[in-house]
């Protein structure tokens, strides 16, 4: 499988500040905004923001929450093998907040279709606004799209794009991989 690197760590850092300073411009002081991360990948975009935004910012009180949408998504139960749900954890109400989902990669768009239906366990909030950090633009199947993307990559359905995290893979970095 061949990798190329989209992002590497200098490119990440520069997009995740330009999406807090996008975020700071709709919200000012989050009072009446929360941050969720979808499970696993997005809480650690979702973490990095809220670190930003806290320590080069001066943003206090930011809410920040995981969401699980395993049992949420229309094809859960069409694998072979079973799935393993995370954890949710919103210790907040969600009722007239604006809300912020938060993932890494938008593809299909299933996973925010499911975080939406998710989501209403927790309240009906005054909106809904999507972050990515990769928008991949012509592969979606539902009419989803981010209110703030990182960057947008325009590739072909066989290819797959991984986002590494410092904190989960060792190293900051965006990869293309391809079966050429």
């Amino acid at each position: 499988m061949a990798k190329k690197t989209l992002l590497n760590a200098k490119d990440i850092h520069i997009i995740l500040h330009r999406l807090a300073c996008q975020l700071i411009e709709n919200h000012n002081d989050f009072k009446d905004t929360v941050l969720i991360g979808l499970q696993p990948r997005g809480i650690f975009l979702a973490k990095r923001l809220k670190e930003i935004l806290q320590n080069d910012y001066n943003i206090s009180n930011i809410k920040l929450g995981q969401l699980d949408i395993t049992f949420y998504r229309d094809d859960f139960r069409r694998r072979d093998e079973p799935l393993a749900a995370s954890n949710t954890t919103i210790d907040f109400i969600v009722e007239d907040k604006n809300v912020v989902i938060i993932d890494d990669v938008l593809f299909s768009g299933r996973s925010v279709r499911s975080a939406l239906t998710a989501l209403q366990s927790f309240g009906r909030p005054e909106s809904i606004e999507l972050l990515v950090l990769i928008d991949r633009r012509f592969s979606r199947h539902l009419p989803i799209q981010p209110n703030y993307k990182g960057r947008q990559v325009d590739v072909i359905n066989s290819e797959k794009v991984k986002v590494s995290w410092l904190e989960n893979d060792k190293k900051d970095a965006v990869y293309l991989l391809s079966n050429n």
